[in-house]
């Protein structure tokens, strides 16, 4: 019987040497052991560094913007990603990629600064595009690296794992045979030529895999850019029409659509009142219906109190127990209309948030209100271009009115001295830093208003209303809103509608459009 003191032969040292030669790699590569391996690494190993590499971020006109890949899936090829922060993941079905390395960008919130301008300078367009061109080429080509070096640090641990496997079969096989015990450095000399062996085929199968997947990607990506000419193309439209609702209507020349600044909550109410009109608490005297009465004509009244784009205008609102279908959805299945005014805004932002907490505390300038304010105008600046998509395509073609939104109080005056401006008891009141920074944000709004206006070639109306807090209009009849002792505060008054009315009228082409 063989003692703990017997030797295997040491391997020739010609042997050792031709450990590595071709054709041993070869005789290796056949084995059933090193198959599995090279399975395993290329299985596990490559989808496991694509999804642990680190994305690289990078600055981009500006922006900041993270590029990596996507988290593999089980399929043949799949399509590049974008993702928004705080939004949402778009799939770019034009960037179709083979194998388990698709690119993704992660991007936002979008800044608005000097370097971003840069790309709609024509004196630096070239120069920005080529400088964001070589900035993303280089960031891919950081986490594409960072990625191999991972693919080996994966393959050589799977390596490891295989090789003590090997040794304790080894071990096993001699201890069923009786063969005795082996000492620690004849296992490593009998197993340190396969365990080589297999490492450096599982090595150079890993990085070419990761040199196959690189370049599946690149050719997937060019291929897809190479036909893309714009945004919407690479990452596709998106636009939900709402559908029409009710029975076809006619007999109107005009519409109004908005919210309660437009229904003119406070006022007397409508005469045979539907069950809309109570839920939406439209007046006798709102904005359509003086428009009715100044041009002469027929003017629907859709306007809803407490309205938004999102629950109101392009979709149902819930008001109390009932639900009032969208005025969107009205709007299309009336016929012959020539006109609709808009009046939309303030319920989107929040708008009495804003003043309500100016009214409560010394100072409402600070950053996380005017960050909160940037982020909810860049919601509405969304929800406003699917609004102008939707009356851009009414039937018909009725000439288009957004009204803009009215400074409540004067900008930039001190309305401490008037009950107004000071608030309910116990309260800051506003001082004149407040309403500027009020007509500041309504400026904002407004801005967002006229470009969508502007782009779709629509009418833009200032309502000519005299703020709370002043000394009053000419014709001595006071501030056109209702004040903090009214139902309603800083809604129109009935005065106030008809104010409005009349800027509306003299921009109306009715003589120029037929009935």
């Amino acid at each position: 019987m063989a003692t703990t003191d017997q030797r295997l032969p040491d391997a020739p040292p010609t042997t050792r040497r031709r450990g590595l030669r071709p054709r041993a790699l070869w005789r290796e590569l056949r084995s059933w052991q090193t198959v599995l391996l090279l399975v395993v690494c290329l299985l596990g190993g490559l989808p496991t560094a694509i999804a642990l590499t680190p994305a690289q971020d990078v600055t981009i006109l500006g922006q900041h913007v993270e590029l990596g890949a996507r988290v593999p899936t089980p399929t043949l090829s799949g399509p590049a990603q974008l993702v928004q922060i705080g939004n949402t993941r778009l799939d770019i079905t034009p960037l179709q990629v083979w194998g388990p390395m698709r690119p993704q960008l992660t991007l936002g919130p979008v800044q608005r600064n000097a370097a971003a301008a840069e790309v709609l300078d024509p004196d630096r367009t070239a120069a920005a595009r080529a400088q964001a061109t070589d900035t993303l080429v280089g960031g891919f080509v950081r986490w594409y690296a960072f990625g191999a070096l991972g693919m080996v640090g994966l393959c050589l641990a799977i390596c490891a794992v295989a090789g003590c496997a090997r040794m304790l079969a080894l071990l096993r096989r001699q201890s069923r045979a009786h063969e005795g015990h082996i000492t620690v450095a004849e296992l490593w000399h009998r197993s340190a030529g396969t365990v080589g062996r297999t490492t450096v085929l599982a090595v150079a199968v890993s990085l070419l895999a990761w040199g196959a997947c690189g370049w599946f990607a690149w050719s997937g990506a060019t291929r897809g850019l190479s036909d893309v000419r714009s945004l919407t193309q690479l990452v596709g439209s998106y636009h939900l029409s709402p559908s029409p609702v009710g029975p076809a209507v006619s007999g109107y020349t005009g519409a109004v659509i908005g919210d309660s600044r437009a229904a003119r909550v406070g006022g007397p109410p409508v005469p045979e009142a539907t069950s809309d009109d109570i839920a939406c608490e439209r007046s006798a005297d709102s904005l359509a219906a003086e428009l009715g009465a100044v041009t002469a004509t027929s003017v629907r009244n859709l306007a809803c109190s407490g309205a938004t784009i999102a629950q109101g205008l392009r979709g149902p609102q819930a008001r109390g127990p009932s639900s009032v279908p969208a005025q969107v959805s009205l709007l299309k299945q009336m016929t012959g209309l020539r006109y609709v005014v808009v009046e939309i805004g303030p319920n989107d932002l929040g708008w009495s948030d804003f003043l309500t907490y100016c009214y409560g505390v010394p100072d409402c300038a600070d950053r996380f209100t005017a960050g909160e304010f940037d982020y909810r105008l860049a919601a509405f600046d969304r929800d406003y271009g699917d609004l102008l998509q939707d009356l851009a395509a009414l039937p018909d073609r009725p000439q288009i009115v957004i009204m803009t939104s009215y400074d409540v109080f004067a900008p930039g005056t001190d309305p401490g001295a008037c009950p107004d401006g000071r608030g309910p008891a116990g309260v800051p009141g506003l001082d004149a830093a407040k309403t500027e920074l009020m007509h500041e944000r309504n400026q904002a709004l407004n801005d967002v208003l006229r470009a969508g206006a502007a782009k779709y070639d629509m009418t833009v109306v200032d309502p000519p209303l005299e703020p709370l807090c002043s000394p009053g209009a000419a014709d001595g009849l006071g501030p056109d809103l209702q004040g903090l002792a009214d139902r309603y505060p800083f809604h129109p008054t009935g005065v106030g509608s008809l104010r409005v009315a009349a800027a509306t009228a003299r921009l109306l082409d009715l003589d120029e459009r037929p009935s």
